[in-house]
C-alpha cells in the first residue's frame, strides 16, 4: 500500500467513474445520507457510490490535524480564505469529511445549495491525515484522491504516518475526466513539502506538523 503515495499506479485509470452510478442510485444515497442519524465520535461521507461510516480519529491524528489546522490559520490570518475542517465538502450529491481544507470566509462565495455544508468548488486546499487499518488508508490513499481530483480541488494534501517512516504526498493539477492527477510529489517525513499555488502558497508542511520520522 505504501506505493501508492509515490507514483501514478497504471490502473487508475480503471478508476470508477461517476458515470457507473446512475442518477437513481445518486439520488437513494443522497437521501439517506442526509437522514442518517449517528451515534457521537462516528460520521458519514458519500464516496464511490456509498456511504462510508468512520469513527473520529484516534490522539495521534488529532495532534497533525490540530496542529495543520492552526499553522494555516496563522498563515492565512490576513487573508480572504481560512482554515476550515469538521465539516462536509458537497460535490454532485457526494459528500466527505476531510481533515482539514482551505476555502474562503465568506459564506455567500461558498455555501452549498442546501446548507449542508461547502462546495469543493470553493476549496483550493483539502489535506487528509490517514489513520490505522487497511480500509481507512484504503479510503484517503486511493478512494479520497480520485474523488478530489474528480472534484477538480487544485491541491491535495496526504499526511501518511503509516507511509514507510511517514510520509506527506502534495497531488497537484487534478484531472477530473481521469480521477487523477498531473503531478504527485511524495517526501518523508523530515523533509518540508511547500504549497506552490493558491491561496495557500508557501504553506510549508513540515516537522513542526507531522512530528519527526517514525520507528
Amino acid at each position: 500500500m505504501t506505493t501508492l503515495a509515490r507514483e501514478r499506479p497504471e490502473t487508475m485509470s480503471e478508476a470508477p467513474a461517476e458515470s457507473l452510478n446512475g442518477p437513481d442510485l445518486d439520488d437513494v444515497l443522497w437521501q439517506a445520507w442526509k437522514a442518517m442519524e449517528l451515534p457521537d465520535g462516528y460520521r458519514a461521507e458519500i464516496i464511490e457510490g456509498a456511504i462510508e461510516v468512520s469513527p473520529t480519529g484516534r490522539f495521534t491524528h488529532a495532534q497533525i490535524v490540530n496542529r495543520l489546522r492552526d499553522a494555516l490559520a496563522i498563515f492565512l490570518k490576513d487573508s480572504e480564505h481560512g482554515a476550515w475542517n469538521d465539516t462536509n465538502l458537497i460535490h454532485s450529491r457526494k459528500a466527505w469529511i476531510p481533515d482539514g481544507f482551505v476555502a474562503p470566509r465568506d459564506s455567500e462565495l461558498i455555501e452549498d445549495e442546501e446548507g449542508l455544508g461547502i462546495k469543493a468548488s470553493a476549496v483550493a486546499v483539502v489535506v487528509e491525515v490517514v489513520s490505522p487499518c487497511k480500509r481507512n488508508q484504503d479510503r484517503d490513499r486511493l478512494k479520497k484522491r480520485r474523488e478530489y481530483a474528480r472534484a477538480g480541488i487544485p491541491v491535495y494534501v496526504l499526511v501518511d504516518d503509516y507511509d514507510g517512516q511517514g510520509a506527506v504526498t502534495l497531488f497537484t493539477g487534478p484531472r477530473p475526466e481521469k480521477a487523477d492527477w498531473e503531478d504527485i510529489h511524495r517526501v518523508p517525513y523530515g523533509t518540508d513539502v511547500t504549497i506552490a499555488e493558491g491561496p495557500a502558497k508557501g504553506f510549508v508542511i513540515g516537522e513542526a506538523i507531522t512530528g519527526p520520522k517514525r520507528g
